[in-house]
């Protein structure tokens, strides 16, 4: 059998990596770095969108994107930017619900995953809370970020990376 008569070999398809898109306005420092971290180990692609400057160390894999002051400008570009399959980082409820429906991945800076099957109630329990508050209510923040907070979003994301973004 010649060279020219052998069946061709078809290259498997290559799926794209996911990006990691960060909602970086509200994003503790500490998990920044995290994501930085993990970035650079793994080569994905990662973008902190925020309405300010943010220093980032020199990467070919973290970028930063500074949207205009304005409400919702960084939840915005990042709605218009993600894509299926993209995880967004961000507590930011209405922002999860609007990437989900676009077929994105959600994550919380604690490292609780958000799921079509869990941002509604998310959402309903925010607006609820909204309108005590609107109505006088004295309600209680959200409680401050610790090292099991960091370590359990360090898990989390170390999780998702291993199962999405192979290098």
């Amino acid at each position: 059998m010649s060279l020219l008569s052998q069946p061709s070999v078809t290259a498997m398809p290559t799926t794209p990596k996911p990006t990691l898109w960060i909602d970086a306005d509200a994003c503790p420092r500490v998990a920044r770095d995290i994501i930085i971290r993990a970035a650079e180990r793994t080569h994905t692609r990662t973008w902190m969108v925020a309405n300010h400057a943010l220093p980032l160390p020199p990467s070919p894999w973290v970028k930063s994107r500074t949207v205009a002051h304005g409400f919702d400008a960084a939840d915005n570009a990042i709605v218009d930017a993600v894509t299926s399959g993209d995880l967004v980082i961000t507590s930011d409820l209405p922002l999860a619900q609007e990437v989900i429906e676009r077929g994105a991945m959600v994550m919380t800076t604690r490292g609780e995953n958000l799921t079509l099957d869990n941002i509604r109630s998310r959402v309903q329990m925010r607006d609820f809370m909204e309108t005590l508050r609107a109505s006088g209510e004295h309600t209680q923040g959200p409680n401050a970020y610790t090292d099991g907070d960091r370590r359990t979003f360090a898990n989390a994301l170390d999780r998702w990376l291993q199962r999405h973004a192979r290098v």
